[in-house]
C-alpha cells in the first residue's frame, strides 16, 4: 500500500515545501495538493484563511521535491476550461519529469462559485458536464487531435502540444456518488479517491467493481486511493467533519491495517492534525513506519 501526504493549502508555501521535501527523504510515495481558493464555507472554519492556488502548487513542488508523484486532489471542473488543465497538466509532467497525476472533479464547493460568480449548475448537468470534461482531457492528453461538439464544450482539431512525458499519464477520478459518479470513473479513470473509513471504502470500492463490470472494464486497471483525518497520538476530539482515524499509536495501526486488509492502494495521509514544525515531521515519520516501505 502506498502512502502520501497532503500538506494544506492554508499554509505558508514554505511550511508545505518542508513537508513534501520531508515525505520525498523518508519514503513517502507521493504529495497531494487540494484545488480551492478559500476554505469551505461550514461551522468553525476560518472563511478568510488565505490559500495557495493548487496548479501554481503543482508546479513549484514538482520542480522543488524530488522522487514522489505530484497530484491534485482534485482540479474543480468548474473553475477553468478542461483544454487549459489538459495543457497544465502536460506542461507539470515535464517539469516533473513524469510524476503527475491529474487528479478531477466535478466541483462542489458553494462559496467559492458564489464569490468568484462561477456557474455552479445543478448535479445533473454538473456531471454531464464533467463527462465531457474528461472526453476532452483524455483527446487532448492522449490523442494527436480531438473534434467535439458536446452541450459544454466545442473543440475543432485541437491540440496539446508537447504530450506529457506519461503515456498516459494518470487521470484520477474524485467522487463518492454511487449511481452516476462511480459509472463516470469506471468508465474514465485511472485511478479512484473518496474520503472514508475501511469499512465505507470497501462499500465504495465494490459498487466500482460492479461499474466496471457493467462497462467492459477490469476493476483492477482502476487504482484505489481514499484518505481520513489522522492523528498521531492523544485522542480524537469527538466534534470532527469528517472521516478520522488514529489517536494513540496503536489504534492508528489498526486502523491502517484495515486499509491494507480492504486492498486499498494507498492511503492519503492530510496533515491538518499532525502539528506543525518538528511536531508534524515526527508524526509522519512515526506514520511512515507504520506502513512499510
Amino acid at each position: 500500500m502506498r502512502l502520501s501526504i497532503w500538506p494544506g493549502a492554508g499554509q505558508p508555501y514554505a511550511d508545505m515545501l518542508e513537508v513534501a521535501r520531508h515525505a520525498a527523504g523518508t519514503g513517502w510515495d507521493g504529495v497531494w495538493v487540494a484545488d480551492h481558493f478559500m476554505p469551505n464555507a461550514a461551522p468553525g472554519r476560518d472563511p478568510l484563511t488565505p490559500t495557495l492556488e493548487a496548479g501554481s502548487l503543482v508546479a513549484a513542488l514538482g520542480a522543488s521535491v524530488p522522487r514522489v508523484r505530484i497530484g491534485t486532489l482534485v482540479y474543480g471542473n468548474t473553475y477553468r476550461h478542461p483544454a487549459v488543465v489538459a495543457n497544465m497538466a502536460a506542461t507539470v509532467d515535464h517539469i516533473t519529469g513524469g510524476r503527475f497525476t491529474l487528479g478531477v472533479g466535478a466541483g462542489w464547493q458553494v462559496n467559492e462559485h458564489e464569490q468568484y460568480g462561477i456557474e455552479l449548475p445543478p448535479v445533473k448537468q454538473l456531471l454531464d458536464r464533467f463527462v465531457e470534461a474528461l472526453q476532452v482531457l483524455h483527446g487532448l492528453l492522449r490523442q494527436p487531435a480531438t473534434t467535439l461538439d458536446g452541450a459544454y464544450y466545442r473543440l475543432a482539431g485541437a491540440v496539446c502540444e508537447p504530450k506529457p512525458v506519461q503515456d498516459p499519464l494518470p487521470i484520477l477520478i474524485g467522487g463518492s456518488g454511487e449511481k452516476r459518479m462511480l459509472r463516470i470513473v469506471a468508465e474514465y479513470a485511472d485511478a479512484w479517491n473518496t474520503w472514508g473509513r475501511p469499512e465505507l471504502i470497501a462499500h465504495k470500492s465494490a459498487v466500482l467493481d460492479e461499474h466496471c463490470a457493467a462497462v467492459g472494464r477490469e476493476p483492477k486497471a482502476i487504482a484505489r486511493t481514499a484518505q481520513a483525518l489522522t492523528m498521531v497520538g492523544g485522542e480524537l476530539p469527538d466534534d470532527l467533519p469528517m472521516p478520522a482515524i488514529g489517536g494513540s499509536v496503536a489504534k492508528l495501526t489498526e486502523d491502517v491495517e484495515g486499509y491494507r486488509a480492504i486492498g486499498l492502494d494507498e492511503l492519503i495521509v492530510p496533515d491538518r492534525l499532525l502539528g506543525t514544525g518538528a511536531d508534524r515531521l515526527r508524526a509522519m515519520d512515526v506514520i511512515r513506519g507504520i506502513v512499510p516501505v
